[in-house]
């Protein structure tokens, strides 16, 4: 398979800075997380444009969080050592996951696929609730007299 690779000579311009309007482009800002140390352009934030490039990247960017929380999920309900905190702060982290993509995804993906990814993370959520309540302490009720 051939791989493309690109390298840009900056003979002309050296230590330049190149600024975008951002308000006038509408795409996906994000910053590369490429720890390789090279002497070319240091990119510090980038910018998708085209629409089915954001969509296949923000899906393979939520399968890859999805399978995390599950994982996650997984050793805490085969773990029997969990405890509230852990739960309780997976629970939290899925709220403000569920958040990020009610907010700042719903503009570049289908609705059918935001509540198919809404559903999963319900259902997460479901079993993490479930796992809390396993761990909650049952009160016994003291016998009651009656007269």
């Amino acid at each position: 398979m051939k791989t493309n690779r690109y390298s840009i000579a900056v003979d002309k311009y050296n230590d330049a800075t190149a600024y975008l309007d951002h308000d006038l482009l509408n795409g996906l800002m994000f910053t590369p997380k490429n720890g390789i140390k090279y002497d070319g352009i240091t990119v510090n934030k980038a910018m998708i444009i085209k629409p089915s490039f954001i969509e296949k990247v923000l899906k393979k960017k939520n399968k890859r969080k999805l399978e995390l929380y599950l994982q996650y999920v997984i050793t805490l309900l085969d773990n029997d050592d969990a405890d509230g905190e852990a739960i309780g702060s997976a629970l939290s982290d899925l709220d403000r996951y569920r958040s990020i993509i009610k907010n700042n995804y719903r503009k570049y993906l289908d609705d059918k696929y935001i509540e198919l990814l809404l559903k999963k993370i319900a259902l997460i959520e479901h079993e993490l609730k479930l796992k809390a309540l396993n761990l909650m302490p049952v009160k016994e009720e003291k016998a009651r007299k009656s007269r």
